[in-house]
């Protein structure tokens, strides 16, 4: 069978959701299918590689920083190129895991089954949290944002007044019609079923298509624990819940802890002394080879969302690496780490809850933590195992073909 990948990034570029689609195509290709990806070029990428069995072209689809949704919406002209007419004629699964939803109506004019592999809420929400900044909480207007929402959302991601303005007025008019696109499909895929209820319950032209098919397994070393650190991923950005972790912190007062976080950019001086006097070791966005050097530090990891999370790798990675973890009891997180030991969650946006695991975590020894965490893996390579997760897709994918 032949699977043709339409993913605007690829991995290594990208986060969660290009993790999975690499993951996929990879375990498609072990299994003897035929996997082609188009995606972005990058300066310093080559338009074509071949590695780990399927086949990768990347084309000049749109510059770094651009808004990755939107741009590759209007390359019509790639969409329309006798190169992607052939690709998509050699197909016998046209899979779109992220944006390129321009691409579904022209599949199914060429006769194809289309795949739609969403990582987020996007049918539902243009700018795919489905929270409503403006209110600071799970948006309750299903498929009508408004302009104040969308701009306050823009604003608190430091987006100047003009771009955040522009968007406003783009997202509320043409991000409603992004749902019916993606109702075109001929099935749609989720990562947990608390982001297929989510969306059917606002999206009903969806519930007969949705199947709930849970991320891929990545690789992960296992490093040891030798620290009582904590570890966020989220970097500044408030929908991780970076102001709620600054606001648990201020409240630990004498009880200080360590907290290693990565994905911060250039701030100034002033915001990097506030987190240095939090106790937060602040680091720009790392590699895995650097992040398992501070997982060595790591005993527990942080991950404090306000939005309903999909399926977030940072939990999967954390439980495979044995570590205990402080998370949101929100979106998907609390059914990935059912069954698991040493998961301690709290209601999302509550600095005070966060703030009262952070110091019973903190006296826990390592031992423990261990302990948990080889329990952990055990159950969770049952129930997510790649080879039950692959079968699952396999036989969704003969499903839309026979």
């Amino acid at each position: 069978m032949n699977i043709l990948f339409l993913s605007e990034l690829f991995y290594p570029n990208g986060g969660g959701a290009e993790l999975a689609t690499y993951l996929y195509a990879k375990l498609l290709s072990e299994a003897k299918f035929n996997v082609v990806v188009i995606a972005n070029r990058f300066a310093g990428e080559p338009e074509f590689s071949r590695n780990e069995g399927f086949t990768v072209y990347r084309l000049p689809l749109f510059r770094r920083g651009d808004s990755v949704k939107y741009s590759v919406l209007q390359r019509v002209d790639v969409l329309f190129s006798s190169f992607m007419r052939k690709w998509m004629k050699w197909a016998d699964i046209v899979y779109v895991p992220r944006f390129w939803f321009s691409a579904i109506p022209l599949a199914k004019t060429l006769g194809k089954p289309v795949v739609t592999h969403l990582h987020d809420y996007i049918p539902i929400c243009p700018l795919t949290k489905f929270y409503d900044s403006s209110r600071e909480s799970i948006c309750s207007r299903g498929r009508f944002c408004t302009l104040n929402c969308i701009y306050y959302s823009e604003r608190s991601a430091d987006k100047g007044l003009f771009k955040a303005a522009t968007s406003a007025v783009f997202n509320s008019i043409f991000g409603r019609y992004l749902g019916r696109i993606v109702s075109f499909s001929d099935g749609v895929v989720c990562a947990s079923y608390a982001q297929r209820d989510l969306l059917t319950k606002w999206d009903k032209s969806l519930e007969r298509k949705v199947h709930v098919i849970p991320n891929p397994l990545p690789e992960i070393s296992q490093v040891p624990l030798e620290g009582d650190d904590f570890g966020y991923f989220g970097g500044s950005n408030i929908m991780k819940g970076f102001n709620v972790l600054c606001q648990a912190l201020r409240l630990l007062n004498s009880d200080s802890v360590l907290v290693h976080g990565t994905n911060f950019s250039l701030m100034n001086k002033r915001m990097g002394k506030f987190l240095e006097r939090l106790g937060v070791k602040k680091y720009p966005k790392l590699n895995h080879s650097e992040i398992d050097l501070l997982y060595r530090d790591i005993k527990a990891v942080l991950v404090p969302s306000v939005v309903a999370e999909v399926s977030p790798y940072v939990v999967t990675e954390a439980i495979l690496h044995s570590r205990a973890i402080i998370a949101s009891n929100i979106g998907g997180i609390p059914e990935l780490v059912k069954g698991c030991k040493g998961v301690f969650l709290f209601n999302a946006g509550n600095p005070f809850e966060l703030a009262d695991k952070l110091k019973y975590v903190k006296d826990l020894d390592l031992q423990t933590i261990a302990e948990w965490g080889a329990h952990n893996i055990e159950i969770f390579e049952k129930r997510f195992s790649n080879n039950q997760t692959l079968q699952i897709l396999i036989d969704f994918f003969h499903k839309l073909t026979s």
